[in-house]
Formats: C-alpha cells, structure tokens, sequence
C-alpha cells in the first residue's frame, strides 16, 4: 500500500488527505495518508468564535461560487444544507472619502461603471475624473501579452483618479496589497481578457451584463454556513479516514531508499511514498532547500505580509439612524490616510452573525501597505480601529463582543509576474518525484482555489 504524507492541516492539506482518499475509493488502490499539523487545531486560516450569540469569523468569512470546487467539496461532504447566501438584497459596498462614506455606484464591477447614470452622479470622482474613465470606450486594447500591475492597467485604461480612488483599493483589497505590485494575471485575468476581446474593458463588462441577463441566475456570489466557516473545517475532519497527528512538526525531508524520510519532532521519523507540502511557501522552502536551492529560492521569494482582524460587537440602537448598515461594508483607499484597509459590516452580509437587536462589524488593519499596524499590540489597533469607527460612522458606544485574531507573514502577495514564477517552481517540484506542492500561495488565495490546488496536488501524487 502506497503512504502519502500531507505537511499542514490547512483547508488545502484537509482537503488533499479527502481527496486521495475519494481517489483510492474510485480505483480500488487503497492509501494510507498521514496528514501532520505542527498546531493543535486543523483549518489554518479558518477560524470561527462562538460567543453571546455572535458568529465572530477569524478568517474567511465566506467563499465565492463563480469557481466551483468549494461547492463541489460541500456536496461530497454532505454539508450542502448548511450554507447559507450572502445578503443578495443590500450588497451596497462603500469607500472612504475624507470623513465620509461614499456608495458606490450601482452597477460599478470593481474597476468600470457598466449603468452610466449612477456613475455620472456619483461623488466619488470629479468631472474630470469621470471624462477620463469613459475614455476606456475610446482607448486601442494593449498589444503587449505580458503581465503588469493592477495600478499599471487601471492607470492606463481609466485614468490615475480612478485607480487611486476605486479599482486600486477594491481590487486589491481582496489580497491586502498593493495595487502597483499586484499582477493583474493572477488575480484578475479576466479584465485583461475584456480588453483583448473587447478592446473597451467598459464595454467588455456591458455586453457580459446585459448577457447575463437573459441567463437563469445563478447561486449568490458568497456563501457561508449558519454556524460559521468552522463547519467546513469541522465536518471535512469528520469525513477524513486517515491518521491525524496535530501538534507534530516536520523538521526535515531526506530522500529514502523509496521515497521519502520525514523527521518529526515529536516523533520517530517517518517514511513515505510521496509528501504534499500545504505549507505556506517559507516552510515549504526550507524542507526542499536540501534538495534543490534554486527551487527553495523560488518559494522564498514569494513575500507573505501581516495582516490583522478585529470584531467588534455592538447594540444595534448604537449605530446612528443616519448610518444605516445597508451593504457589505467599506473599503478604506491609500490616500484617505486610515488605519482600517476595510470594514466588513457582517451582521447585514450574513444573516444569524449577531444576535436581535445587535450588529457586528469586523476590521481589517496591515497588508503590504500599512504592515506595521497589524504588528502592533492588540489594545492599541482596538483604540485606533474605534477611532475611524466613530469618526465614519458615528458609533461611539462600547462594544459588547470582541475578537481580535493576528496573521503573522499570513497573507501571500501576487506580484507581477508570479504565474510565470509558479510555473516554474512547478517545473522544478516535478523533477522531485514523490513532491507536491498546495495552498494559497500558488494559483488562488480563495478557499475554492486552495481545495482546487489540494486536488491537482493529490492527483500529481
């Protein structure tokens, strides 16, 4: 019987262990899969809190459906009944503007305005600003094929304004980067495909529109669980038939007469037919520097930031009747100069995330462009994150629920260029038989992208 060690007990290594098993289920060649964790508890970045009523997520708070593989993953779990939609009727999203919080505009698709009236009237840019967004109509497409930075593509298909103002701060928000080193590739390949396609990117986004339209809708675009995206973690543990060792670190990687040797602390060491290493890229780096120093120097060089979230909750009679909280929350750009990068407002984006009659707000602070403040001390990052909570939206009170969870070096950065990069250190881990690399560091930060990666890494396996 071939053995299989998974490195990391992230959703990416749970769900590799779930799918070498569904593997050897479907072709009769049974697996022995050891999956190992240096922590105590399994799930990584997915973290759910229980308390007074509030679901306090630490981590993702949700998964998107347009990539298939986290539903998938829920049917064959069997925890499909237990997701839950996203707030389809207030999914407003707001930016900072000096003191204030300005809407977006309806119909705006992170970086384009796809209704014109909305846009026109909005006070997010001036007139200026505005003529230089439509320009995009008019714009030739780019005829180079390389990959460039998200703030390089805004810049150039809609002007300086509106990069540092709206696309910049939406799009990379979602990777708590920055915009002029973020690959438009890697995370967003389909604006690059419009302007291609379409040559206008606007355009491009008007024609998907109105398309959509005439289609049968699909499934909200975020979905989450009513108790939390614990259940995930919770019900996939449930469904793994293989050993478990949480609390056990891998401190080396030999090569073995067949395979490979793992040294454990604690522990005997182990050998194995084949390792996945789920690890983020650092700890993947120095368990194959043995190995390979280029390959090592690859996965070194991807940077992984610090980031830092903090749930506050508060009596709905708190939030004054002239903020209501009528969408998913704000996102904060560079130059308006605050500590949060984003505030999500989860008790209107899921339902059941507070109890009646209260609300739940959850901050984001650090990021590659304001790194420092999620190294701060807990106390001070409440203190700074209640002051822009009261001065942006006038609530003062004292929270009656906090939950504040650190991510040290816990979010990888997509620079220009790393799909090309990935590809060669995929090209590189392919001349270690028996080694595969998963997570999020690769080809998707998202929870579908890391269960989709599991999947190939398994299969490679």
């Amino acid at each position: 019987m071939k053995h299989v060690a998974i490195v990391g007990g992230g959703i990416a290594g749970m769900a590799a262990a779930f799918a070498l098993q569904q593997k050897a289920l479907s072709s009769s060649q049974p697996v022995q899969v050891t999956l190992l964790e240096s922590n105590q508890r399994l799930g990584g970045k997915i973290v759910t809190y229980q308390q007074d009523g509030f679901v306090l997520e630490g981590g993702p708070d949700s998964f998107i459906t347009q990539k298939p593989w986290g539903l998938t993953l829920c049917r064959e779990i069997g925890i499909e009944d237990e997701l839950i939609p996203c707030n389809e009727a207030e999914q407003a999203v707001y930016l900072v503007k000096g003191s204030q919080l300005e809407r977006m505009p309806t119909g705006f698709r992170l970086v384009a305005p796809t209704r014109w009236g909305p846009f026109l009237s909005s006070r997010l840019l001036s007139i200026g600003g505005k003529l230089r967004v439509a320009a995009d109509l008019f714009l030739p497409a780019r005829r180079e094929q390389s990959d460039e930075s998200i703030a390089s593509f805004l810049r150039r298909r809609f002007g300086a304004e509106a990069m540092e103002a709206l696309g910049g701060p939406m799009m990379a928000g979602i990777y708590v980067a920055d915009p002029e080193k973020l690959s438009l590739r890697a995370t967003f390949p389909m604006f690059a495909e419009l302007e291609k396609k379409h040559r206008s990117v606007i355009r491009g986004l008007v024609r998907a529109r109105k398309a959509a339209e005439g289609r049968p809708k699909g499934p909200p675009m975020f979905m989450s669980f009513r108790d939390g995206m614990q259940t995930l973690v919770d019900r996939l543990e449930s469904r793994l038939d293989c050993e478990i060792r949480r609390g056990v670190a891998v401190r080396a990687l030999h090569r073995a007469a067949q395979g490979w040797s793992l040294d454990l602390e604690p522990g005997e060491p182990l050998t194995v037919d084949g390792v996945i290493l789920a690890l983020p890229p650092g700890g993947a780096a120095e368990l194959l520097a043995p190995h390979d120093a280029e390959l090592a120097a690859g996965l070194r060089a991807i940077r992984c930031v610090s980031s830092a979230v903090l749930s506050l909750g508060f009596r709905a009679e708190d939030v004054p009747a002239s903020r209501p909280l009528d969408g998913f929350g704000f996102v904060a750009p560079k130059r308006a100069g605050r500590t949060m990068l984003a505030c999500t407002w989860s008790s209107t984006k899921f339902p059941g995330r507070a109890p009646e009659g209260f609300v739940l707000l959850r901050a984001f602070v650090g990021g590659a462009t304001n790194e420092a403040v999620a190294e701060l001390p807990e106390d001070e990052i409440e203190k700074l994150v209640r002051e822009e909570i009261a001065a942006l939206m006038g609530i003062r009170a004292e929270p009656v629920v906090r939950q504040f969870t650190r991510w040290p070096r816990g979010n990888p950065q997509y620079d220009v260029g790393h799909l090309d990069r990935v590809a060669d250190l995929e090209a590189q881990v392919a001349d270690l038989p028996g080694i595969a690399l998963a997570g999020g560091a690769y080809r998707g930060i998202g929870i579908p992208d890391c269960i989709h990666g599991a999947r190939q890494a398994a299969e490679s396996i």
